[in-house]
């Protein structure tokens, strides 16, 4: 097949990480003006930047319980997958199931050479087999365009926010005497800039998270030259998120930046902070494919 390269998301993806790191390094003049030791701040941020780099796959799959299967056990699934990964001139990714009732499928890893392509169980009973096919070709896609690497790495500025956020009376504790003298004051501060990146660098992986969404679809599109399957399976997963119970979709909100289709209970703040695209525009999106108009 003939891979057609994403310039928008390649373009985006940079352009978010240069503003995340402007963001990253105002944060942390911040915070080394208000006293905190510039060598602690520096520790805490390449020890997490590590653990992300390193173990950020490893850290979905643990906390979505996903487990890796072999070739025995599911052999279409594997074949499936192995087709589409040699269409795509990609290395074949390891394949796992996570037990939910919610259909969803996701992908992981911080390069093709060590991608994990996941779905539950319960998918492969909503799904007939070309709309599975499609949406394993979307998540081979997100494999192709590097894009998971780009979002796990640049999740970890909101993720240092919300952690000072969440312990900021405990941070003052490592500030210098000045800093601890002035008090509540200097807290308060902390935490108010706390949010604004929390908030700012939120928004900026938010906004790259649903232009990625886009781009897979599109490359499922490619992979499988079949876009109406992909339509047809993101309908059918959005439909039956209505009859899933909400405390079932709140066990798996955590990993919604990865799924196909975010899992949301109605009870929390994602869906401000929406990692999505609205279902409508990528279908109509996927239309325009399927017509030979894109």
């Amino acid at each position: 097949m003939k891979w057609t390269r994403d310039f928008g998301l390649t373009m985006r993806m940079v352009l978010t990480s240069f503003l995340l790191l402007i963001v990253y390094l105002i944060f942390l003049g911040v915070l080394a003006a208000l006293g905190f030791p510039f060598e602690f701040l520096l520790l805490v941020a390449a020890g997490m930047a590590f653990l992300q780099f390193f173990f950020s796959d490893k850290l979905v799959l643990w906390s979505t319980g996903t487990r890796l299967i072999e070739e025995d056990e599911y052999p279409e699934l594997h074949r499936m997958v192995e087709s589409l990964a040699a269409r795509a001139d990609l290395p074949k990714p390891k394949i796992g199931i996570m037990a939910s009732p919610v259909p969803n499928a996701f992908a992981t890893g911080r390069s093709p050479s060590n991608a994990v392509v996941a779905v539950t169980d319960s998918i492969m009973r909503v799904l007939n087999r070309e709309e599975l096919e499609a949406v394993l070709a979307h998540e081979l896609a997100h494999v192709k365009n590097r894009d998971m690497l780009t979002l796990t790495m640049a999740s970890f500025i909101s993720m240092l926010a919300y952690l000072i956020m969440q312990n900021w009376i405990f941070m003052g504790l490592f500030g210098n005497r000045d800093s601890q003298n002035n008090g509540m004051g200097a807290l308060v501060l902390v935490y108010i800039v706390s949010i604004v990146v929390w908030i700012v660098s939120t928004l900026l992986t938010r906004a790259l998270s649903r232009y990625r969404e886009f781009s897979a679809d599109r490359g499922s599109a490619e992979m499988t030259d079949n876009p109406r399957a992909l339509i047809s399976a993101l309908q059918k997963i959005s439909g039956r998120m209505d009859y899933i119970p909400a405390e079932k979709k709140r066990e798996v909100e955590g990993a919604n930046a990865f799924f196909i289709i975010p899992a949301l209970s109605g009870n929390t703040l994602m869906e401000l902070f929406s990692t999505h695209p609205p279902l409508e525009k990528r279908v109509a999106a996927l239309e325009e494919l399927a017509a030979g108009t894109r």
